[in-house]
């Protein structure tokens, strides 16, 4: 992980599949960005219906910046000869936000755990080297509220730091939720408390 805790490496856009062949069997590699856990299901489900006559879909994902989560599955194969070299690579890549599957299309021959473990660690780190890698700011959220007479002052502030809105709801008591970089949070807080008649709330 990227020693600034407000920057993290993802991946920009989805791969297209990546294919490593052994001893018959096919491997099929596949990264995409992910937000949530939500996400991961529907592509899991996805990727499954694309390949319903694989034998595995094995994956591994991670999710956060400094606190984060992750998860591994061999979907069948032997423990840990699948899911966790395929986590490896996202770790050796410093990458997080990730998915990474390998999709096996079974060759009549079996590798043995040590050739699975190194055909799917393999197979991800074709598909990581494939992938456009990105760095991205860690952002946080500050909610505004104030009145109709204060939102020039508001919104001359959002304009100056390119804030990314988020919602906002203008009416004589208007609402604002913004997207800050983390690294700016406290700076940018600090202008908008100092505005009168402003409720600022992380």
């Amino acid at each position: 992980m990227e020693k600034n805790q407000n920057i993290y490496k993802t991946i920009k856009t989805a791969t297209t599949a990546v294919l490593f062949k052994e001893r018959n069997s096919k491997f099929l590699g596949y990264a995409y960005p992910v937000q949530q856990e939500t996400d991961i299901k529907q592509l899991l489900d996805t990727l499954r219906t694309e390949h319903s006559g694989a034998n595995h879909v094995c994956y591994a994902w991670q999710l956060g910046v400094g606190e984060t989560s992750y998860r591994v599955n061999d979907d069948g194969e032997p423990s840990h000869s699948a899911g966790t070299p395929i986590y490896g690579q996202i770790q050796a890549f410093e990458l997080t936000n990730i998915l990474v599957a390998v999709v096996r299309y079974f060759g009549g021959t079996k590798l043995g755990v040590g050739g699975l473990v190194s055909a799917y660690r393999t197979t991800a780190q074709m598909t990581l080297t494939e992938a456009k890698v990105v760095r991205k700011k860690l952002m946080a959220t500050l909610f505004l509220e104030f009145d109709y007479f204060s939102m020039n002052k508001v919104m001359q502030i959002v304009k100056k730091h390119s804030l990314l809105i988020v919602s906002q709801t203008m009416e004589m008591r208007c609402k604002l939720h913004l997207s800050v970089p983390k690294s700016d949070l406290q700076k940018i807080k600090g202008k908008f408390e100092a505005i009168q008649q402003v409720l600022v709330k992380e």
